[in-house]
């Protein structure tokens, strides 16, 4: 199972509005087909931790096609431990993404863990890789095609 954070790893961490007052966020289409490849390819379910709290990442995530989405968590260990638990498996099973300081904590404990290249320091400073890509512009994808690549050639 891959998991991803959302604000800076999905997104490039910007909120915009439209003149109505809208909130609205930039997503890569390339991270939206990482995420339907290791589906397809490689059959490894994704899914979303974040603390973001909004119904456009549920919008994005249904569009992927990603049914495992947690929004306003802010103990993602916590709620990693719920997954494992109702999916039967272990830490070493998962992978997660994350680029800030509320991403170490599961960071720690995943089977791999990274981030992308404009994560802060303290993300990069724990992550197993540093992805070439900035968040919200090909980051997830990076991670993905790393995961794909790794269970094909068993």
């Amino acid at each position: 199972m891959v998991l991803t954070d959302c604000d800076g790893v999905l997104t490039d961490t910007g909120t915009y509005y439209s003149h109505e007052g809208e909130l609205m966020k930039r997503f890569s289409i390339r991270d939206g087909m990482g995420a339907e490849r290791l589906r397809n390819l490689v059959n490894v379910e994704t899914g979303i931790i974040t603390g973001e709290n909004t119904g456009i990442v549920s919008s994005r995530a249904a569009k992927l096609q990603i049914t495992e989405v947690h929004l306003g968590i802010k103990n993602k260990t916590e709620k990693l431990n719920e997954i494992l638990t109702a999916k039967n498996l272990q830490n070493y099973e998962v992978a997660f993404i994350g680029d800030d300081t509320n991403d170490i904590e599961i960071m720690k404990v995943v089977g791999l863990s990274a981030c992308p290249s404009d994560a802060t320091k303290f993300a990069k400073e724990v992550a197993d890789v540093i992805v070439e890509n900035k968040g919200g512009y090909g980051a997830f994808r990076d991670f993905a095609e790393l995961i794909i690549e790794a269970k094909s050639s068993k």
